[in-house]
């Protein structure tokens, strides 16, 4: 190897003889030089405070509308009555089924599409939605007493909301324990890993929620408590 000239060309051995050969000259750096590290960049592009105000959101939607039920059944519990009983038990499980199906799906989408606020929305509405109706039911592990006490004849339908937001809930914990044993059990380059794709996984978490449902409506449940 050889002097590299002015020219950008420079010398070399070639077939045991010394010939000049052009170089290729390497451009200007179009990054300017900086002390700061990947990291340092990275938390220079976040922006923690709409994640802070969402967190504040989400634990609101929690609160305040489960204060804001248990508030109206203890002071006015004949209006909550008059409404609670505009349809039957199974059509007042359903109602608050969809409501938390709703929630899920809010979550879900919130988790598989990163871009944009919409889904987070939808999740913390639908789960103010959901918080409402269990402050209004008195949902806890024996709501079917706290329910009696508060509501007399009208507590079945009280207790059909409690069992709609359950199994949606039941539903949701069956579809991840089912999702993550796929994920588990089946292989990369297995035809059967298209279950676990975006599209498929909530196809799976719809029929597994309407089996949940189906089993309230129809197994009994809602006349039993």
């Amino acid at each position: 190897m050889a002097d590299e000239t002015s020219n950008n060309e420079a010398e070399e051995i070639v077939g045991g003889r010394i010939e000049i050969v052009d170089v290729s000259k390497h451009p200007d750096p179009s990054i300017p030089d900086s002390e700061l590290s990947l990291a340092d960049m990275n938390r220079g592009r976040s922006k923690p405070l709409p994640w802070v105000l969402y967190g504040v959101l989400v634990l609101a939607s929690i609160i305040a509308p489960y204060w804001l039920g248990r508030t109206l059944a203890a002071r006015s519990t004949s209006t909550v009555v008059r409404y609670l009983t505009f349809s039957t038990p199974q059509g007042v499980a359903l109602m608050s089924w969809a409501v938390t199906v709703v929630m899920f799906t809010g979550l879900g989408m919130a988790v598989v599409v990163t871009r944009g606020w919409l889904w987070r929305i939808v999740f913390a509405v639908g789960l103010a939605a959901e918080q409402f109706i269990a402050g209004i039911c008195l949902l806890r592990l024996d709501f079917w007493f706290a329910t009696y006490v508060m509501y007399g004849d009208a507590a079945r339908y009280a207790n059909a909301a409690n069992l709609g937001i359950i199994a949606a809930g039941f539903g949701l914990a069956a579809f991840a324990v089912l999702w993550v044993g796929l994920l588990v059990l089946i292989r990369k380059d297995s035809p059967l890993n298209v279950l676990t794709h975006s599209w498929a996984s909530f196809l799976l978490f719809y029929m597994i929620e309407a089996i949940a449902l189906i089993i309230v409506q129809f197994g009994g449940l809602v006349t039993m408590v």
